[in-house]
């Protein structure tokens, strides 16, 4: 083989791999970026305190209701933890992108084989490994969520995918922002700037063009099939608005091939896809849905026996009658006369009319020997929820619950914490101002009991007897002590408790 010959077979060579090598110089250079970043204190530093309040969270022993977690809020609820890294990220990708600016390096880059283009590609992929850790952190979140023996609901995969894809859009906006304004302060007004815009677009349909958008409740859990978020097309829209910032980054680096512009413009086709899809609002089926779920739940639910009792609840929830079980016989093992043999109708309601947002107060029934229950539970439920079978036992029904002023308030507070592990304490609980003293307000799912302080007095001296010696009196005088009218020094006398001078309820006034 001659000279010639041999030398143009080795040029056609080095020229056939020159794409494949230019494509490894980009990962290689996007595996060093993203080391790089890591030198980055705010990027460090954000990165240790997301993983390590996640992983602290995931191994230590919830309680109250945070034990008893509803999947379709843990998806949501994993959104939150990526903002500060995607922040961080966002400035320090920045000035990475700038670096050779900073340092006077661009005319040594320019000799180089590797086009500028394909240097913006590499900082892109060099947030890559931090959205991937960040979908191991949501993923190991939710998991553990899900395993916890008090868990209810489904999660949607859609909203677990937004913390990783809030991640690569921080990267990408901050690339592109580096190669449309060369300078280092356009990264902190950026963020500020981002911050106003938020403000702006905070409510309506407008909110879902934010990164994450919240909507929650401290009162409602909705059932999964009546939240109505568009998530799918959220994520949709993200996915579809990294790749158009990351495109437009590329184009503005000097990019021309024919596949970046087609590229760049199916990002576009999907981001208005998906910014379009998740504007539609609720749609009238999910309203229908919504409104039979909130004023006729039985069409919904399917219905457990316990004991004596029955256990309505929507579907999600139909493993927890056991529960609420437990609580109703430990209430009905302190009653006496028919109370402690009556069935009653455990009955799940919630109030979806309004969406995640709302956080309505629920109507009570008025049919007898119906008990509502919430679709929270744990913590102060556990109290409100026995609070409500105790008067719905004292009264009849929930509708009469809130006309509780005499002294049968101080027969269904016992019956609701007599039997409790700490029932002091869950007397503080139940009660709005946390107190064991004075007056108060006590909970309930629907409508709650108003507490004199004579009552409390009272209450709080039963709760510190031995539980026998009271179940005994309280079963002993049972029609005395649940007779409408009944004052609160009638009831602390059948009961052997000295009535509080000046003690106050309905019957006095």
């Amino acid at each position: 083989m001659s000279l010639a010959t041999k030398t143009a077979a080795e040029s056609a060579v080095v020229h056939e791999d020159a794409p494949r090598s230019s494509w490894a110089a980009v990962f290689a250079l996007a595996r060093f970026e993203a080391r790089d970043l890591l030198r980055y204190i705010s990027v460090l530093v954000t990165l240790l305190l997301y993983v390590g309040y996640t992983a602290w969270t995931l191994f230590h022993e919830k309680e109250g209701m945070d034990a008893f977690p509803a999947l379709q809020d843990t998806d949501r609820g994993t959104q939150a933890g990526p903002l500060l890294l995607g922040i961080a990220l966002f400035v320090c990708v920045n000035r990475c992108t700038l670096r050779s600016r900073r340092r006077g390096t661009d005319r040594q880059f320019d000799v180089l084989l590797m086009e500028p283009w394909r240097r913006t590609v590499a900082h892109v992929l060099s947030v890559v490994p931090f959205a991937a850790l960040t979908a191991l952190v949501v993923l190991g979140e939710f998991v553990r969520q899900a395993l916890r023996s008090g868990a209810v609901g489904h999660g949607s995969p859609a909203e677990l995918a937004v913390g990783p894809l809030y991640v690569l859009l921080c990267g990408a906006l901050g690339v592109l922002l580096a190669r449309l304004v060369p300078t280092t302060f356009a990264a902190p007004f950026g963020v500020i700037s981002l911050f106003v815009l938020g403000t702006f677009v905070s409510a309506g349909w407008p909110q879902w063009l934010s990164p994450i958008v919240d909507e929650s409740s401290s009162g409602t859990v909705l059932p999964s099939d009546l939240i109505g978020r568009p998530a799918g097309w959220h994520a949709l829209y993200l996915t579809g608005l990294i790749l158009l910032l990351a495109l437009c980054a590329v184009l503005v680096s000097g990019g021309r091939a024919l596949y970046l512009k087609a590229g760049a413009a199916g990002a576009l086709a999907l981001t208005l896809a998906g910014a379009v899809g998740q504007s539609g609002g609720v749609s009238p089926e999910l309203t229908a849905a919504r409104e039979q779920a909130s004023v006729s739940p039985q069409k919904d639910q399917s219905c457990v026996k316990h004991g004596g009792s029955t256990y309505c609840a929507f579907p999600e929830w139909t493993g927890r009658a056991g529960t609420w079980a437990d609580t109703v016989d430990r209430v009905q093992s302190l009653a006496g006369g028919t109370a402690a043999r009556q069935p009653l109708l455990v009955r799940q309601r919630v109030d979806a009319r309004y969406g995640l947002t709302g956080d309505a107060a629920l109507d009570p029934l008025t049919t007898p020997h119906q008990v509502t229950v919430s679709t929270r539970w744990g913590g102060n439920r556990i109290s409100e929820f026995a609070v409500a079978v105790g008067y719905v036992l004292v009264a009849g029904d929930e509708s009469k619950g809130g006309e509780l002023c005499d002294g049968r308030v101080v027969t269904t507070m016992w019956l609701a914490l007599g039997g409790a592990a700490h029932p002091l304490t869950d007397l503080a609980d139940v009660r709005i101002d946390d107190s064991t003293t004075g007056s108060a307000i006590v909970r309930a799912p629907t409508d709650g009991l108003s507490m004199s302080a004579g009552q409390t007095d009272v209450v709080r001296e039963l709760l510190t007897r031995p539980r026998a010696d009271v179940t005994a009196s309280v079963k002993q005088h049972w029609t005395e002590l649940t007779a409408p009218g009944v004052s609160t020094a009638q009831v602390a006398r059948a009961l052997g408790v000295k009535a509080p001078k000046g003690a106050k309820d309905c019957a006095d006034e």
